[in-house]
């Protein structure tokens, strides 16, 4: 009997026999499809949002050599309109703007934008200026 060795790491993509390729969420660990309508590149999950710090310095290249956690952080929009997420490296603390995909959860991103306005992050706010 084979005993898995715990220091190999497992690939994060995976071959799904209804999506092609698909990757294991980082965040909440469902297994997320690599299309994404509205986007060239799945960068995070549709989901929570949670991504996974593998670009570099353009959307889809794959060289970023980190691989840590990206939260969500934010929301903005730009001048057209499109909405772009904010993501927090939890590992380098980079950060990265995402654009958002057509099967996003509506509820996550809301919840996101909504975060200035609450009195938590504002009495958070205040307590760093000091």
């Amino acid at each position: 009997m084979s005993r898995r060795n715990p220091r190999v790491r497992r690939p994060q993509r995976r071959k799904d026999a209804r999506h092609g390729d698909a990757f294991r969420c980082v965040g909440c660990r469902l297994d997320v499809p690599a299309a994404a309508p509205g986007t060239a590149h799945r960068n995070h999950c549709p989901h929570c949002l949670t991504s996974r710090h593998v670009d570099h310095r353009v959307p889809g290249d794959r060289r970023a050599d980190c691989h840590g956690r990206m939260a969500p952080v934010s929301v903005t929009a730009r001048d057209d309109g499109e909405w772009l997420i904010i993501h927090h490296c939890q590992s380098c603390g980079d950060l990265s703007a995402n654009r958002i995909a057509g099967d996003d959860n509506a509820l996550a991103l809301l919840r996101i934008a909504m975060r200035p306005l609450s009195g938590d992050r504002l009495r958070v706010g205040a307590l760093l200026s000091l």
